[in-house]
């Protein structure tokens, strides 16, 4: 069995981080770097740095978003309580004895994400109007709101399986039934 780490708590969530997290971020290191450097231009020191603070704004994006859904969780009265990376993502965790709930919770809980990633959109839009663009803010801020408009906002709602739009249509048409 892989072995999950267990580090603490987060702003009151358990966090779990799995072993490809682990080598999923220093993969996207990688490639952030090699985009810096080959794609940019940038000079090998600064490719590296970039690529590392980039990857940091990924994950901030991902706990961003998370931290939306286990708000929007705790407005429901059935908070989160945890959230497990995976890859280059993560999972909200609900409590295992938390029973049948309507359809209603289920929605409220995956709506929490994309609003808070697309404001944060916005947000890096405004900093990449305010910045001289090539610079690596510049770079940085580009990344920061094209990732939480295109994969966090937008991209939450693409039915994967895994994603926040799958959630919807599993239980939008189950709205108003009993369990």
């Amino acid at each position: 069995m892989k072995r999950t780490y267990r580090p603490g708590k987060l702003f009151g969530l358990e966090l779990q981080i799995t072993p490809s997290a682990i080598w999923s971020t220093l993969a996207l290191w990688a490639i952030l770097t090699l985009v810096g450097w080959a794609g940019l231009k940038m000079a090998p020191g600064t490719a590296v740095l970039g690529g590392l603070l980039a990857t940091f704004i990924h994950w901030d994006n991902e706990l961003m978003h998370q931290l939306g859904h286990a708000w929007a969780a705790r407005r429901t009265g059935y908070p989160m309580t945890g959230l497990r990376t995976w890859y280059l993502l993560s999972a909200s965790l609900y409590p295992r004895d938390e029973g049948s709930l309507p359809a209603e919770i289920h929605i409220r809980r995956a709506l929490g994400g994309p609003p808070v990633s697309i404001a944060l959109a916005i947000l890096g839009g405004i900093l990449v109007w305010l910045l001289p663009s090539g610079t690596l803010l510049y770079w940085l801020a580009l990344f920061f709101a094209l990732e939480n408009l295109f994969v966090f906002g937008l991209g939450a709602f693409v039915p994967l399986g895994f994603t926040d739009g799958s959630t919807l249509l599993t239980w939008w048409p189950r709205r108003g039934q009993t369990n």
